[in-house]
């Protein structure tokens, strides 16, 4: 192996969000760091300084701070954390020389400003610095701290690693190994959701806002913005900032100033609506005065070119590195409904009605659309951000401070693009858990990342990215009418229990059409529609509607109803209301022949009908304000059942176990990381490895490849059988022809000298040159060929695929994905989501086969990808799968550098 590099690793500099929501940057120390370093140890408190060099030093001599910033990279690496110019943390490790069967070790420390202790800056530099550590071959970490040092000793212990401790001389002796496990990821993954919700909380909930651009021009931006702010009742202090302001002017009844740095105290938000050139001064100002966050309607950026681009990514490199989350460019604003918020920094004139659904859009030309959705169908939002060229916060932000938001009950994302689906995958699935999360995702043709973001073309078909949101939990839907259909179910009803659907209604064709549009999305009605007469009233529908609610095998409700007359009948939209209140199961109705149909309430203390069938959002109450339980009305049964039927998937998915991260005996990760690093060594560029050594690689993972040897002629067959025992089969090596036995490409079960001498001259006439190199290899038991893989995406990251080989892959495209690391409960449904799935399970009368053992590969397969991104590409085909175990009959394995995941195992903002 050579020896790493010198050079300073710019991949390992990151944006962070820490503890409080405020953010820093972490990156290697530099030998300019100098006069820096000396100023973090001269702000430290005597304690600190003691804790950290176990003597008193006021200050470091030239000769420590030249040791301190002249570093390697390799065998001495020091990060350092940056808040605005000022350095706020360091940490070091210094590597001991290695010894023969050991793990390889170095000793650690870290030192945390006293004025930032308490923000979780210890442990966002372990887990880079154990990261960078890991990169250089070193596994294990070693410290010595002092009794008294208890906030050392907590990063340590609270970090997720085993650590061991010992005590001599005085000094605590502290060691623990620093690959990641299950816990470390998810302690690191909790801190992450926190960090990051919290800063997201500083956007959406300001105590004071400034608004930057503000205008007298009513028909400006800036002034669109401070009136919106106005009139939807901000309850905390508001600002205004013009650069042409007279002294002592106000607008709207605000106070305006000429900058940003005239603010009386520090405001939490600023929004800001000035001419693209102008905005970076601004964010400079805005740091300056310890600005918390920042909305940036301005347009002007990515979306107009290189130089365009340059502005916006200095905008968030400003912003990052004095502690601000950023929303926009090109954003269209933020909500908060709460009333005790009522945060209206957006350009939406009026404010949607309060309510539980959290909404997030990547395009701000769309986002009006949304917020008009919502506005006619009277849905409560809780809150929303247009992420606009999503240059910093993003749905994943978005997620992260849903999770724990109380107002929330359900989420919906309008993506353009999935920028880290990795992350995406992992953080909605935690969400999920807990709440639904509806989304549009468009451009079904491609993904890829909006303007702004560094360009990683994926090279997955988007049936990964339909397997990924489905892995997730996410409930997919095609448009906005679609976004809203589902919300209403979710957010208004219960969780249907399962897929038993009573249909009732006063019309035949519509419980027809209803009836049929279950079937098509897989629920079953149960016992037939439920009619009563066209002429029935309120009472007689509803005793139809109690002994639906009733039947103990109905899981939900789709009730229709035909007014007799085209008057709105209100007093059955309270019927249908209050029996699906009291029968307390999923409940979803059509109305025909009315208009903005959108729910049946009934009303607070009164129990009466507001809105209500063809009230709409019309109504005087309108659906969704007041007080009552709502219930989702459409249009139409065939809305009504597609939206009742992704809610029914979801409950399904939700109430599934998770399953547990495989974790198979006998993968042993260091080994399978030589081979790698030892043919990257001698290929830095990339190779497809040689068979013996993509047998020795998977073999270190417990992935055991069926032995072969290739041939030239009759004579070297009949060797190479005497070496690896019958009976035998002979195949072609060609890619066209090789395991294809329509095609004469293969013989198998070869028992003899006699039998291999025939099948070859067989072959040599059959094919021609295309038999001049033949392999010989051992007889698998029979069973069905399957096609397990894994890919190093530049997006997604590791994809593992799996599909039943022949014509179902080949012609059909029928192949499963899943994006690691993957749980048991991942690889048996990627293993049965593919069509060609039943013929492993006794298909048509055939024996069962060891699925098991076919699942095994495949776990082993994606914990093989998920830790080694240098795998680029490997493919085991066939995998053939017998009554009694799987066989690996080839295997190709191709290796390139890492790119860098975009979901890395260190938190990190991304760029």
């Amino acid at each position: 192996m050579t020896s790493p590099p010198v050079g300073y690793p710019t991949r390992w500099e990151a944006d962070v969000a820490l503890r409080d929501g405020g953010t820093a940057h972490v990156r290697p120390i530099r030998p300019s760091d100098a006069d820096a370093v000396a100023a973090f140890h001269s702000r430290q408190s005597e304690e600190s300084r003691y804790l950290r060099f176990f003597a008193p030093m006021p200050r470091l001599s030239e000769r420590d701070l030249t040791r301190f910033t002249h570093v390697d990279h390799a065998e001495r690496v020091a990060l350092v954390a940056t808040v605005g110019d000022d350095i706020v943390g360091i940490a070091r490790y210094d590597a001991a020389p290695p010894r023969p069967g050991r793990p390889r070790a170095a000793e650690v420390a870290f030192n945390i400003s006293d004025a930032h202790q308490g923000r979780g800056l210890g442990s966002v530099l372990l887990e880079h610095l154990a990261a960078a550590a890991r990169e250089r071959g070193v596994q294990r970490f070693t410290a010595d701290v002092l009794p008294q040092n208890a906030k050392m000793i907590a990063v340590f212990r609270e970090a997720g690693f085993e650590v061991r401790q010992g005590y001599s001389d005085g000094v605590l002796e502290v060691s623990f190994a620093i690959d990641p496990t299950e816990r470390s990821l998810d302690v690191m993954r909790a801190r992450e959701q926190r960090a990051e919700a919290r800063s997201v909380t500083a956007l959406l909930s300001p105590s004071s806002v400034v608004v930057v651009g503000a205008s007298r021009d009513v028909g400006s931006v800036g002034h669109r913005l401070l009136a919106d702010l106005v009139t939807g009742g901000f309850t905390g202090a508001l600002h205004a900032v013009n650069a042409d302001a007279a002294p002592g002017q106000e607008l709207l009844g605000v106070p305006v100033l000429r900058s940003v740095r005239e603010l009386p105290g520090p405001a939490d938000l600023a929004v800001v609506a000035v001419p693209p050139a102008a905005v970076v001064g601004v964010v400079g100002d805005c740091a300056a005065t310890g600005v918390r966050g920042l909305v940036v309607v301005s347009s002007g950026f990515a979306e107009t070119g290189p130089d365009g681009l340059a502005l916006q990514r200095e905008l968030v490199r400003i912003a990052r590195a004095n502690g601000m989350r950023v929303v926009g460019p090109n954003s269209f604003g933020v909500l908060n409904t709460d009333p005790a918020v009522r945060l209206n920094a957006s350009l939406a004139q009026e404010m949607p009605p309060a309510g539980r659904f959290g909404l997030f859009s990547q395009s701000g030309a769309l986002a009006l659309t949304v917020l008009s959705s919502v506005q006619r169908r009277g849905l409560g939002v809780s809150t929303f951000v247009s992420a606009g060229n999503r240059a910093d916060v993003s749905g994943n932000d978005l997620m992260q401070f849903w999770h724990d938001d109380e107002a929330t009950a359900a989420v919906g994302l309008y993506l353009e693009s999935i920028g880290n689906p990795r992350k995406f995958s992992r953080v909605a699935r935690r969400l999920a858990r807990r709440k639904p999360v509806v989304v549009v995702k468009s451009g079904a043709s491609g993904f890829g990342v909006p303007p702004g973001h560094a360009v990683r073309a994926s090279r997955v078909p988007f049936e990964a990215v339909e397997n990924m949101l489905r892995q997730a939990g996410v409930i997919r839907v095609e448009n906005v009418h679609q976004l809203f259909d589902v919300a209403q179910v979710a957010v208004q009803q219960p969780l249907p229990q399962g897929s038993r659907v009573a249909v009732v209604g006063n019309s035949d064709a519509l419980e027809t059409l209803a009836a049929d549009a279950c079937v098509s999305w897989g629920l079953r009605v149960v016992h037939g529609p439920r009619s009563v007469h066209p002429e029935a009233g309120a009472e007689e529908f509803t005793d139809a509607l109690r002994a639906a609610f009733a039947d103990p095998e109905v899981d939900a409700v789709v009730a229709s109803w035909v007014p007799p007359t085209a008057a709105v009948d209100a007093e059955v939209a309270a019927a249908v209301a209050r029996t699906a209140a009291e029968g307390g199961k999923t409940c979803v109705t059509c109305f025909l022949g009315t208009r903005s149909v959108s729910a049946s309430r009934v009303g607070g203390a009164g129990g009466g009908a507001g809105g209500g069938a063809g009230g709409g959002a019309d109504g005087p109450e309108g659906p969704g304000a007041g007080e009552g339980h709502v219930v989702p009305s459409y249009p139409t049964p065939e809305d009504a059942v597609r939206a009742l039927a992704a809610v029914v998937r979801y409950a399904h998915w939700r109430r599934k176990d998770p399953g547990h991260l495989v974790t198979p005996e006998g993968v042993d990760l260091h080994a399978a990381r030589a081979v790698v690093e030892d043919a990257l060594a001698e290929h830095p560029d990339g190779v497809e490895l040689p068979r013996a050594t993509a047998v020795r690689l998977l073999a270190a993972v417990g992935v055991a490849v069926l032995p072969r040897e290739e041939v030239h002629g009759v004579e070297e067959a009949l060797a190479a059988a005497e070496r690896l025992g019958w009976p035998l089969a002979l195949k072609t090596v060609g890619e066209e022809l090789a395991g294809r036995q329509d095609l004469r490409g293969v013989r198998l079960g070869l028992t003899g000298p006699d039998a291999l001498r025939t099948a070859v001259a067989e072959m040599r006439a059959a094919l021609g040159e295309s038999a001049d190199t033949l392999v010989v290899q051992p007889m698998a038991p029979l069973g069905v060929p399957c096609l397990v893989a894994s890919s190093e995406d530049p997006l997604f990251g590791p994809v593992v695929r799996f599909g039943v080989e022949g014509d179902p892959v080949d012609l059909l495209g029928d192949v499963g994905y899943r994006i690691p690391p993957l749980t048991d409960v991942d690889v048996a449904d990627l293993v049965r989501s593919v069509k060609a799935a039943p013929k492993l399970f006794g298909h048509r009368g055939a024996p069962a086969l060891d699925v098991a053992a076919l699942e095994d590969v495949v776990a082993r397969v994606s914990v093989l990808a998920d830790h080694l991104p240098e795998v680029a590409e490997l493919r085991l085909s066939p995998v053939l799968v017998a009554e009694r175990g799987a066989a690996v009959l080839d295997a190709v394995v191709v290796l390139a550098p890492p790119q860098g995941r975009a979901d890395p195992d260190r938190r990190t903002l991304p760029l």
